[in-house]
């Protein structure tokens, strides 16, 4: 059987570690948390388990979760967020594939909980993530906040049973807070690569956005909820292009 490390970055998240821990331990070999220097009782909660606690300054979600990775005791690292719950048959998958691990690294099938309301459609679900994988054999990359596990080439994956329950956003208001924050890094990841969106792009991109979340993907079925996220989606398409396009205009001004 291989040892599992189970590695967690947080910052403010009284409301959703203990769950998280409450599920990662019963199938991590050890338990580590990198915080961000929390000020609510993150780290409270965190040293009622048996959990590695570190801290540093936030660097970036990539970065962040690379350092937490140099904590790791075990070759085998499973990673998850803060606001993630392992399912029962997840646990159950993972117990499996510890004691007959086969592949490089395994995908985990995301579910979201929106306001209460678990979303099935909406292009919100399976929302595949590569969590567990041989360290030996990736780390996280990407740009900013778009990051992800990058294995190395002919790497084998497996994809497991069961959910990894994503408890998002508990109002409205929450959601359009990160909607604030998040259009702003990705309008820079756009600036960065030189993407410049014209008008066209601005006016289509939302609104297929939209459709294709809506219909194609039936958000419809997801009831009001699904409404809400389908239209915030198109919304934060647009405020995206739209903050990238004035980066490129300030640049232009300042030369």
């Amino acid at each position: 059987m291989i040892k599992l490390s189970v590695v967690i970055i947080t910052f403010n998240e009284e409301k959703n570690i203990k769950q998280c821990l409450q599920a990662a331990e019963c199938v991590a070999d050890e338990l580590i948390v990198l915080d961000s220097f929390s000020t609510d009782k993150t780290q409270q909660i965190c040293e009622s388990f048996n959990v590695k606690f570190y801290q540093q300054a936030f660097t970036g979600y990539i970065d962040q979760k690379n350092k937490a990775l140099t904590y790791a005791s075990y070759q085998h690292i499973l990673s998850i967020d803060a606001d993630e719950v392992l399912s029962c048959e997840l646990l159950k998958s993972i117990r499996q594939i510890k004691e007959n691990w086969q592949a490089d690294g395994y995908y985990f099938n995301r579910l979201t909980n929106y306001c209460g309301s678990w979303i099935r459609h909406c292009d919100w679900y399976p929302d595949r993530k590569l969590r567990m994988w041989d360290i030996k054999k990736g780390k996280w990359d990407g740009l900013l906040i778009h990051e992800k596990v990058l294995l190395e080439q002919n790497a084998k994956t497996e994809v497991l049973q069961g959910d990894l329950l994503h408890y998002s956003y508990y109002s409205i208001d929450q959601h359009l807070d990160q909607i604030r924050k998040f259009t702003s890094i990705m309008a820079q990841e756009n600036y960065q690569r030189r993407k410049n969106p014209g008008i066209g792009t601005m006016i289509i991109k939302p609104g297929w956005k939209f459709i294709r979340s809506y219909i194609i993907f039936g958000g419809f079925r997801d009831g009001f909820y699904g409404f809400v996220i389908c239209v915030l989606s198109a919304y934060a398409t647009f405020i995206k292009y739209i903050k990238t396009r004035e980066l490129f205009i300030n640049e232009n001004l300042n030369r």
